[in-house]
């Protein structure tokens, strides 16, 4: 090239491609190149970060932007030269790699999982969704039928069963009752689908915190799904599926995990199926809320005696509260405890905003109490004794709601649990487990008052009165002089009160004692009842013979198993005070057997026919009415004048008799007056002595104090006694005391009526 010639400047083709530009411009200032090969040190640093990224999330690196472009080329084709990954990059790769395989088949795997579980859970809740039946349907959900039990009057008393006060509707309770369930159970009931994940979350976390198991304790269910469990996911109870009610409902309440899932599917599916007020009209008729009640109607009428419409806002709260735990929380169990766990209601519903501070203090300083006929405690002994006497399928078993009503008389009733309450507070030592049990009847055995024991307002346990049959001792004396009576003894005549023995093949000699260890000689048959004279007794019942004395008890109603012996005499059999005060019942009818009975009618309700009458009554004759009045008139004398006297009612004539076994294990009092029988039993359930007690102490007092309540403002009545006739000197020797009298002789003259009277006669 020569000299001074100046060489046009080296220009990359297309460099400048698609800039519209064939170089930068003029006077511009330049810029130094980077090295081929060797990327910056901001590229290096991002590039190594991209990597990372690629390689933990499997993303494709970001284009690079125009100014990139700029400072490092682009690379096209085939021939482009791959940029060198650094070592550090690499290195993470390795390191990440088996990560991020088992992170893409693990996702690969559990969004299938999940689909497949999504379709699953779906059709599982189309099919529940099929076998829904209507709302209505499912209301009263009961498996036995109800039983109402009123008193002579037609007034509620008690009830038995599973009680169904008629259906509610979430629009027909009182609004108290309604915003109680839901701020106590479930308070975004109106929120959720069915299931709350949160409610679930929070039970978990109490559970374990209180040491428990996650799914033992709380349990997070929404009123949907405690509704599902009530409906038993479906299932319905069959007797020949199931060994009871007990083990079905036993079962719908088991926790495990499965069934936890089973009932969620159940539950959103009842929440496409019905409305929510649905869902909770089923919950408050199906839910049991103590004392046999199923329903907020029932609970409200046992509880309250008013309709589940009317509840205030304390009675509402204290309703809602026993759905957690209703027998123990029941009122009826401990009414201050249903009443504390109410104030906590009280007080969700005021921080919900279902109440004002001034509605909530006003309702916790004026709590729910119980109406009368649920402070009785269902009836008491008298509510299961009838359910006894009934037949199961009217009673236990019975599917129909049925009314029973009764004998009982609350008056009396009320008077023979003050009584009792009254002599124990007063007359016994503080600490005593004595016992005690009070029958009180009308003369053709309706019983109107039975206690069956010192806790007076109890149900279900053990009846003293009529479970526990314990020996008589002499208040069994007056069937031996009935049998007298009959047989034509007077009350006047005399037997020689002497020692007097006997012996008794294979057990030797035995020689019965009065209780005051001494002997009176010649004693009318009168002053040895009055005074319970043993050796006169049994020289009576010899006399006539055990086995009229037997057959005589018999038909009176103690039938069962008397005594062999000629301890007979002295009240070794044993009896219930139920039986007893039935055999006494027909002495003062005029000598005709009673059946004692409590119920006087048994329909279904809404149905006019009776399906039962009474279940007893007057029965045959047993002795005359003569011989029956005379012994009304010896037994007065025991109350006016002799072992009885503490038995005496001012105005009133009483007739009766006292019992006090050997070692005074049992006391007994059982007497009359015109208008009613009573007895009264007292003594230690595992047969411990009493202490000082004897028929005519302590039982005699609450024999007193009951039926002085009993009269309490009632005109005084004679009782149908009849005085014996002076008797006239015999022809010839009236028979020995002790010795069977012959025929011709004074007692055999009744030899005839005895077989006509006692076995078949009229009279």
């Amino acid at each position: 090239m020569a000299q001074g010639t100046r060489r046009p400047p080296l220009v990359a083709d297309k460099r400048y491609a698609g800039s519209g530009r064939a170089g930068p411009k003029k006077g511009g200032p330049k810029k130094s190149a980077p090295r081929r090969g060797r990327p910056a040190a901001g590229a290096r640093k991002g590039g190594v970060l991209s990597g990372l990224l690629r390689s933990l999330f499997g993303r494709k690196a970001r284009a690079p932007s125009a100014s990139q472009r700029k400072q490092t080329g682009k690379q096209t084709g085939k021939s482009a030269r791959k940029r060198p990954t650094s070592f550090l990059g690499r290195l993470l790769r390795l390191v990440l790699t088996p990560f991020r395989l088992l992170f893409r088949l693990i996702w690969g795997f559990a969004w299938r999982v999940i689909m497949v579980s999504a379709a699953l859970v779906g059709l599982a809740v189309a099919y529940q969704y099929s076998q829904l039946p209507e709302a209505a349907a499912l209301l009263d959900g009961r498996a036995r039928g109800s039983v109402t039990l009123t008193d002579r009057s037609g007034e509620v008393f008690a009830w038995r069963g599973d009680q169904f006060g008629g259906v509610v509707t979430a629009q027909t309770v009182s609004p108290y009752l309604k915003n109680a369930i839901i701020a106590t159970e479930d308070k975004r009931f109106y929120r959720h689908f069915g299931v709350s994940p949160r409610g679930v979350a929070s039970a978990v976390r109490i559970n374990l915190r209180e040491g428990r198991g996650p799914l033992s304790g709380h349990g997070g269910s929404t009123i949907t799904q405690q509704t599902a469990k009530l409906l038993c996911l479906g299932v319905v109870y069959s007797p020949n599926d199931w060994e009871s009610e007990r083990a079905y409902e036993r079962d719908c309440r088991r926790g495990s995990l499965w069934r936890k899932a089973k009932e969620a599917v159940f539950a959103v599916a009842m929440e496409v199926k019905y409305t929510k007020d649905e869902i909770l009209s089923i919950y408050m008729n199906r839910a049991y809320l103590g004392a046999g009640t199923y329903g907020a109607e029932a609970a409200a009428q046992r509880y309250f005696g008013k309709s589940a419409n009317q509840v205030d806002a304390a009675e509402a709260a204290m309703m809602a509260g026993l759905l957690t735990a209703p027998s123990t929380l029941a009122p009826t169990n401990n009414l201050q405890r249903s009443q504390d766990r109410a104030a906590t209601v009280l007080r969700l519903m005021q921080e919900q905003g279902y109440l004002t501070t001034a509605e909530m203090r006003s309702a916790q300083n004026t709590p729910a109490v119980l109406s009368e006929a649920a402070a009785a405690r269902a009836g008491g002994y008298f509510a299961d004794w009838v359910m006894d006497t009934i037949p199961d399928f009217f009673g236990s078993e019975t599917t129909e709601d049925v009314v029973i009503r009764t004998t009982l008389d609350q008056r009396l009733q009320t008077a023979a649990e003050e009584a009792l309450a009254h002599v124990f507070e007063t007359k016994v030592r503080e600490g005593s487990k004595a016992q005690a049990a009070i029958v009180v009847m009308s003369a053709d055995g309706a019983v109107r008052a039975m206690v069956g024991g010192r806790k007076t307002r109890v149900s279900g346990v053990f009846n003293r009165a009529t479970q526990a049959k314990r020996q008589t001792g002499s208040a069994f004396k007056p069937f031996v002089y009935a049998t007298a009576l009959e047989l034509g003894y007077s009350p006047l005549d005399q037997v020689l009160d002497a020692p007097y023995c006997q012996d008794i093949p294979g057990s030797g000699q035995w020689c019965p004692q009065n209780y005051t260890r001494k002997f009176y000689g010649e004693v009318s048959l009168t002053r040895a009842l009055r005074d319970s004279l043993n050796v006169p007794a049994v020289k009576v019942s010899e006399a006539v013979g055990r086995d009229l004395v037997r057959r005589v008890a018999a038909d009176f109603g103690l039938d069962s198993e008397l005594a062999a012996g000629p301890a007979l005499a002295l009240g070794a059999s044993e009896s219930t005070l139920m039986t007893m005060t039935g055999a006494y019942a027909g002495i003062l009818n005029g000598g005709s057997s009673v059946t004692p009975y409590g119920v006087t009618e048994l329909s279904l309700i809404g149905d006019d026919t009776p399906l039962m009458g009474a279940s007893g009554g007057l029965g045959e004759r047993v002795i005359q009415r003569k011989a029956a009045g005379e012994l009304v008139w010896m037994m007065e004398k025991v109350v006016s004048e002799g072992s009885g006297q503490r038995a005496q009612i001012p105005g009133w004539q009483a007739a009766g008799k006292t019992g006090t076994t050997q070692a005074a294990r049992d006391a007994w009092f059982v007497g009359f007056t015109a208008d009613y029988v009573a007895g009264v039993w007292m003594g230690y359930d595992d047969n411990t002595p009493l202490s000082g007690v004897t028929g005519g102490g302590l039982p005699a007092d609450i024999w007193k104090e009951v039926m002085v309540r009993v009269h309490e403002g009632q005109t005084p009545k004679p009782l149908p006694m009849i005085a014996p006739q002076p008797i006239t000197p015999p022809a010839a020797p009236a028979p020995q005391p002790g010795q069977r009298p012959r025929l011709g002789q004074e007692l055999g003259r009744a030899v005839d009526g005895l077989l006509r009277d006692i076995f078949g006669g009229g009279g």
